[in-house]
């Protein structure tokens, strides 16, 4: 049922919130560092769990597929009402945030495409 996937839709987001606020308050920060990414990680790591552990239902299954679909839309959105300019005052810890991460996957694209090469060859 789709309720299921909005159900896991938004306890990933209110958990992905609660960590990226103690994530920003352990570095000293009064802004979300993070939620939505934790979020996001959550939601698919449960996706992932749930459909390998129990077999579920072809109409809950789609319900929750079609809401982590719809995750990055509806988290942009959401994600959209923070607090920007408390974040850019924070200096270099807003720049390295978007930095970083972006560079990491960058590195990351050569690597992973060595793999699909090694596994397309077995």
């Amino acid at each position: 049922m789709t309720i299921y996937g909005v159900a896991l839709l938004a306890g990933c987001y209110l958990a992905g919130q609660i960590l990226g606020e103690l994530l920003g308050e352990s570095m000293g920060i009064e802004a979300n560092v993070g939620g939505v990414g934790f979020a996001m990680l959550l939601l698919i790591f449960l996706h992932d769990f749930s459909s390998k552990k129990a077999p579920l239902a072809t109409e809950t299954e789609r319900g929750i597929t079609f809401w982590s679909n719809m995750y990055i839309p509806v988290i942009v959105a959401m994600s959209a009402t923070q607090n920007v300019r408390i974040a850019l005052s924070s200096g270099w810890v807003a720049l390295l945030a978007g930095i970083v991460p972006v560079l990491v996957c960058f590195a990351a694209i050569p690597v992973l495409a060595a793999f699909s090469k090694n596994k397309k060859a077995a």
